[in-house]
């Protein structure tokens, strides 16, 4: 049986600008059990106006938690790594520049062990919806 349930967590992280300076930016985390694999993750500069969103793999996050994940558009790892860390620094890296955030890796690892009451890691094919994706796929042309 397949779950229609969606995880959404907000939270506040940091821009990270340089050693001495940082912008807060919230960023708002959502998962569909119908795409079980992907973690959508959408930031607003505080004050702005202007939303991004990036599609950031569930694991990927799960194992920057522990130690160094990623390749190419996105990298992640614990700030301090090998201690229980405090935070988690995401780094983003479009074609046109870099963003290195740094997040609560409490927070991420809460809403993580929420998506995994929702599709259990390893369960994540069969929550797939194949017909909708098909239909999606035939669609695009």
């Amino acid at each position: 049986m397949k779950s229609l349930r969606t995880v959404i967590r907000g939270l506040s992280v940091q821009l990270v600008v340089s050693h001495e300076m940082s912008l807060s930016v919230s960023m708002r985390l959502q998962y569909e059990s119908t795409d079980p694999h992907v973690v959508r993750a959408a930031f607003d500069v505080v004050g702005g106006d202007e939303t991004v969103e990036w599609i950031i793999g569930r694991d990927l996050l799960a194992d920057g938690l522990e130690g160094p994940a990623g390749e190419g558009d996105i990298r992640v790892w614990p700030v301090d790594e090998g201690r229980d860390g405090s935070d988690l620094y995401i780094l983003l890296n479009p074609p046109d520049g870099t963003a290195l955030l740094k997040a609560p890796a409490r927070e991420i690892k809460e809403f993580l062990q929420e998506t995994e009451a929702v599709v259990p890691k390893g369960a994540e094919s069969g929550n797939i919806d194949l017909d909708a994706l098909l239909a999606h796929l035939i669609a695009e042309g």
